[in-house]
């Protein structure tokens, strides 16, 4: 899987209510929270995300509370994913059960810069940055979550794997 897009970047210990604040949480449709993805850290960001982009992030991203909105608002702004140092735990599990591609790289997350051009080599965990003609590495996404991508999260997943028996 080859991702390729613009960069937003944030900073270290980016919390789900920074992604998507709290008072939406009345909502669990995609659409509507995509409306409002960090709009806490940078007002206008929903306005200026375009359908392709990726956040790229320091440490600990996605910490906070369990809730899945956060991963969903990601995806349904149209962000191809997340590249950080690290992530929440429970971040990261919802991600990949929502379909959201994440990456773990320090290097990436130290030298790529706000609306730099990047691709990712998902299946290999080579990111380049276009920009500035560097690569660098990520963990790769093991096969089983590379799958549960691909079919557009655990639930849609799992739908196939019934279908197909």
């Amino acid at each position: 899987m080859i991702l390729k897009g613009k960069v937003w970047k944030f900073g270290v210990n980016i919390d789900t209510d920074a992604i998507i604040p709290a008072r939406y949480l009345n909502t669990s449709d995609p659409e509507e929270l995509a409306k409002h993805i960090m709009e806490d850290a940078d007002k206008d960001f929903p306005s200026k995300v375009k359908p392709g982009d990726i956040i790229v992030a320091d440490a600990n991203f996605g910490c906070g509370s369990s809730r899945e909105h956060a991963p969903i608002a990601i995806k349904a702004a149209g962000m191809q994913g997340v590249i950080a140092k690290s992530f929440a735990r429970i971040f990261y599990r919802n991600s990949f059960n929502i379909g959201l591609p994440i990456f773990e790289s320090e290097d990436a997350s130290d030298k790529i810069s706000e609306g730099d051009e990047i691709e990712i080599d998902a299946d290999n965990g080579i990111i380049r940055n276009l920009t500035r003609g560097e690569e660098y590495r990520a963990k790769p996404i093991p096969p089983f979550m590379q799958e549960l991508i691909t079919a557009g999260g655990l639930i849609e997943w799992t739908k196939k794997r019934i279908k197909a028996s």
